[in-house]
C-alpha cells in the first residue's frame, strides 16, 4: 500500500490537524515542515506531491504512539532498523490508539472484513510464529477505512 495514503487516511480517521502531525513528528525527534508534510498529504496526481518515506510513516507511527499514549517506561532501542511491514502498523496502531480486540473486531466489521478471533491474533504474531498471517494491503486499507468509519461513529452524540 502507498505510504502517503496510509498516512493521510490515519490523519483523516483520527481528524488531525496539520499542527498536531507536525508535533507527533517532533515526539519522535524527526524535524517535519508544514511545507514537506503539505506535499506527502496531497494526492499522487496533484502538483507538489512528495513521496512519504518508509522512515517517515514509521516515525510518524512512532511518534502517535508517544502522542496518545506519552512517552514509553521502557528504554527505546532507536538504534534498531526494524522493516516497516502492514503487520506493524497495524500493531502501532492498535498500541496507540489502545485498541482492544473487540474493538479492532468492529473495525474490520466497518469495512465488511470478518475474521475470526484466531485470524484477528494471527495478525498481530510475531513473524515467524506458526500462526502467524502476513497482513494484505486490501487488509490494512479496509483496517484504515473501518477506522474512519470507527471514529465518525464515535465522534457523533
Amino acid at each position: 500500500m502507498n505510504t502517503n495514503d496510509i498516512l493521510y487516511k490515519i490523519q483523516k480517521a483520527l481528524g488531525l490537524t496539520h499542527e498536531e502531525i507536525v508535533h507527533i513528528y517532533e515526539l519522535a525527534d524527526y524535524k517535519m515542515s508544514n511545507d514537506h508534510l503539505n506535499a506527502l498529504l496531497k494526492r499522487r496526481f496533484d502538483k507538489g506531491f512528495e513521496a512519504c518515506s518508509y522512515e517517515e510513516l514509521g516515525v510518524f507511527l512512532d511518534g502517535l504512539v508517544r502522542f496518545k499514549r506519552g512517552p514509553s517506561p521502557k528504554k527505546d532501542n532507536s538504534d534498531e532498523v526494524v522493516e516497516l511491514t502492514n503487520n506493524l502498523i497495524l500493531k502501532k496502531l492498535r498500541i496507540a490508539l489502545e485498541l482492544k480486540e473487540a474493538e479492532t473486531e468492529i473495525i474490520f466489521n466497518l469495512a465488511d472484513i470478518e475474521l475470526t478471533k484466531q485470524e484477528l491474533k494471527s495478525l498481530f504474531r510475531k513473524e515467524g510464529h506458526k500462526n502467524f498471517k502476513s497482513c494484505s494491503d486490501s487488509l490494512l486499507n479496509a483496517f484504515l477505512d473501518g477506522l474512519d468509519e470507527f471514529y465518525y461513529i464515535g465522534d457523533i452524540d
